[in-house]
């Protein structure tokens, strides 16, 4: 039994085709079919069901492909663990994040991570919930940093803060409460976000179920949502992180939410096989850094992140 063709029978596992899984082993299918043989062979069992289509792993090959996997895994930590003592942190990092924590995170986070890590290569994109977690599964992102639960069963969430969202409104429509709850917040003129942006979920998520809200028009920014609510009237629903970029005169017209609070959890997400701990222990301590101590997950002020 060797790595490669723990390697194979892996990557058959993940496409359910031979040709697609030797195309990415970089070998060809007579090679890659014939080892995945040998192997079973060696086994005394099978490890795919072939009459299938596409093909599927048998009961004993699930349990065979799942300790491949660990011992995958594990190989390639060793390998990491290497690198890391001998070279440094460097290479290429691939990091996505979500539109809502964009504006508040990156500016900062890029200029910190440059400083302590200028040998990394660091590429961040802004993206939609969904799409991270597509370009995730695919291997075009190392990571990316988005509100929690995904409940994604290939993926690691890691939480890194806890944001709180605020309530804010035209002048005209301020209400005489300093604090909100579900069941007091008004049922007309609520903004919110288009289609696709965590935080709309977030809004109705501890919004009352079976209000009616008037939303007339979906908007794609927080700072496009203040400037409607400003000129049209209403109110919409913003992270806390938004606060600092209000005038004076705006925070006036901000109201805190409880019974229950509002609250998001941002986590860093990983695929289930990545190996590089010391890479993402770099993007959590520059993250801690940068949020109030107040809002940090409280294992990660005293722990670092182990994989």
């Amino acid at each position: 039994m060797t790595l490669q063709q723990m390697e194979y029978i892996v990557a058959v596992n993940k496409y359910r085709h031979f040709v697609a899984a030797s195309e990415q082993c970089g070998v060809t299918q007579p090679t890659l079919s014939q080892m995945i043989q040998k192997l079973e062979q060696e086994l005394g069992v099978l490890i795919f069901d072939r009459t299938k289509h596409p093909i599927e792993p048998t009961a004993m090959g699930i349990r065979v492909i799942k300790q491949a996997e660990m011992v995958l895994f594990e190989t390639r930590k060793i390998a990491e663990m290497v690198d890391s003592e001998v070279k440094g942190l460097e290479g290429a990092l691939k990091i996505g994040v979500i539109p809502t924590l964009a504006p508040y995170l990156i500016p900062e986070f890029i200029y910190r991570f440059r400083q302590s890590y200028s040998s990394v290569n660091l590429t961040i994109t802004e993206l939609q919930t969904a799409t991270l977690i597509d370009a995730l599964k695919r291997g075009i992102l190392d990571m990316f940093i988005a509100a929690t639960p995904l409940e994604e069963d290939e993926f690691y969430e890691i939480p890194l803060y806890y944001e709180k969202f605020v309530a804010y409104f035209a002048s005209q429509d301020l209400p005489v409460e300093a604090h909100l709850s579900a069941k007091t917040m008004p049922n007309d003129n609520l903004w919110v976000l288009q289609e696709g942006h965590c935080v709309r979920d977030q809004i109705f998520n501890f919004c009352e179920p079976d209000a009616h809200y008037n939303h007339v028009f979906e908007a794609g920014s927080i700072d496009t949502l203040i400037r409607i609510v400003d000129k049209n009237g209403g109110y919409s629903v913003i992270p806390e992180l938004q606060l600092p970029y209000l005038t004076d005169e705006q925070r006036k017209n901000v109201r805190e939410i409880s019974c229950p609070p509002a609250v998001r959890e941002i986590s860093v997400v990983i695929r289930r096989d990545f190996v590089r701990e010391r890479m993402l222990n770099a993007v959590a301590d520059t993250i801690k850094q940068i949020m109030p101590s107040q809002m940090l997950d409280e294992r990660l002020k005293k722990f670092s992140i182990r994989l």
